[in-house]
């Protein structure tokens, strides 16, 4: 059975409108090759094509250099992928397949970074979306080395707008518009000061970074939607012998749907998603959208994740039917985060409601090891402003949400073995960690240090709590919390003795 490929697609008639050609112009760069981007972004540029409402092309790179072999995989299937949309839309369940063909060009920036340069200077290029986790954001000093590939992607973004400034004199009108999608509070803001500090790093003009701030758009924005990437094998080859072809990136996702975006409508103009009935929302502000939407349908993930995985769970509906872990998960979303909250209790609860059922769709089966990647990062943006909410306002820090962390705390209790981290649930499997390497280094290290010395467990749960390296503030000093770390990881060691 062949792969996917444009032949493929000129039989599948139906599917074929709004496909991209090899000279549609690039008007959008896409920083990040992942299942979330290509179920979300992607389809959503698929769907206005479709409409004749956006005519350009999409150019997508991978953030990292671990992100090489999806890129070749994507040019292996001339830059196309099946998108299969399944679960319940309004109580009744649905089923839809589309091959998205919205990709122009897909290529290695690290392989090719001239290539890279000479998008950036593009006068068709207008967007560029991103989504390299919360930890793809953070400002991390970095040499600028003429032509050499720069390794962060601020610092990617800050060269790259310095090309286009010098390209065409620093005109008011080149600027570009750029669309974080990381689940970091205020993305937009957040990229645009780590590409000022690299430009004042490396001694950049003041006019350019004037020029950064003026005729460039950093906005804000939230997305909202649950895209488990490739299914399970049986599935997976089910759909290849019905479609009659094999798909490599296959994709997964529900058909929910939400992206706010801090701008103005007049915007739907540049980027007509909304205009194509897409449930895209141009607001003045985000901040009830992304407080209910990262704090309760991510931060229930990230709660749930380690310990699901330390339990020897794989998916999210297998957790959520797990008598203990889903309810879990579910009483202290109701109880804890959502009176961590500063809005209406019914209408947060209301929310969780459709999140839970989001988590139960018979459909998705979205891998706890997938949500798993960059959990530190993950645990201090989603589920650490509920718990220092409690701080705060002097109460006692609950025990659902200290018990998140004690599980996350020790599901990287993990050793260096070649190139991976490897830590070992309750039952002695082994799992890899995967995450930013300075975190790996911290916690390997720390738990090191501790089976070195044996030292008493709640002298461990201090130093992890207390490494400002880890959360950017002392843990250790919240009252109570290194006792109820402890005693979680009390409970789960005699479980694991039994």
């Amino acid at each position: 059975m062949n792969k996917l490929n444009r032949q493929q697609l000129q039989i599948v008639d139906a599917m074929a409108a709004g496909r991209i050609t090899d000279n549609a112009p690039v008007t959008v760069l896409q920083i990040g090759e992942g299942n979330f981007l290509r179920g979300f972004f992607d389809w959503m540029v698929q769907t206005s094509r479709q409409q004749g409402l956006f005519r350009g092309g999409v150019a997508v790179t991978q953030p990292r250099p671990s992100g090489k072999p999806k890129i070749e995989a994507l040019n292996e299937q001339d830059r196309l992928y099946t998108l299969v949309l399944r679960g319940i839309d309004e109580g009744k369940p649905v089923e839809r397949r589309e091959i998205v063909s919205v990709f122009a060009e897909a290529f290695d920036p690290y392989d090719d970074w001239q290539r890279m340069i000479r998008l950036a200077v593009s006068p068709e290029l207008k967007l560029v979306v991103s989504n390299t986790t919360e930890a793809g954001l953070v400002y991390r000093p970095e040499t600028l080395t003429e032509g050499e590939p720069i390794v962060s992607f601020p610092g990617k973004i800050a060269y790259l707008l310095y090309r286009r400034y010098l390209e065409y004199e620093g005109a008011a009108d080149r600027g570009l518009l750029f669309l974080p999608c990381e689940l970091l509070e205020r993305n937009g803001d957040a990229l645009k000061e780590s590409v000022l500090q690299y430009a004042a790093d490396w001694g950049l003009p003041e006019a350019f970074r004037e020029w950064v701030r003026t005729a460039n758009r950093f906005l804000n924005s939230l997305v909202d939607r649950i895209v488990a990437g490739y299914p399970d094998e049986e599935q997976a080859e089910a759909w290849f012998a019905e479609w009659g072809y094999r798909d490599e990136l296959l994709c997964v996702a529900e058909p929910y749907h939400l992206w706010a975006i801090e701008g103005e409508p007049e915007l739907d103009e540049l980027l007509p998603f909304a205009s194509a009935g897409l449930n895209v929302v141009w607001t003045d502000s985000l901040q009830p959208y992304r407080e209910r939407k990262v704090r309760i349908l991510n931060g229930a993930h990230t709660l749930m994740t380690p310990l699901g995985i330390l339990s020897g769970t794989e998916h999210v509906r297998e957790l959520m039917e797990h008598e203990k872990l889903g309810s879990f998960v579910r009483s202290t979303v109701r109880e804890e985060i959502i009176p961590s909250l500063p809005y209406l209790q019914e209408e947060m609860n209301a929310y969780a409601e459709v999140v839970f059922d989001r988590y139960m769709n018979p459909y998705v089966r979205h891998r706890l090891a997938d949500i798993a990647m960059n959990s530190v990062s993950k645990f201090k943006a989603r589920l650490l402003p509920s718990l220092e909410h409690y701080v705060q306002s002097g109460q006692s820090i609950p025990s659902g949400l200290a018990k998140g962390l004690a599980a996350l705390l020790r599901y990287y209790r993990v050793r260096r073995e070649g190139n991976e981290y490897r830590g070992a649930a309750f039952d002695g499997r082994a799992y890899t960690v995967r995450d930013d390497a300075a975190v790996l280094e911290v916690m390997a290290a720390e738990w090191e240090e501790a089976q070195r010395t044996g030292e008493a467990p709640r002298r461990t749960a201090e130093r992890l709590l207390a490494c400002e390296k880890l959360w950017g503030t002392n843990l250790a000093q919240w009252p109570g919390l290194t006792e109820k770390v402890e005693q979680a990881w009390a409970e789960w060691t005699k479980e694991e003795q039994a």
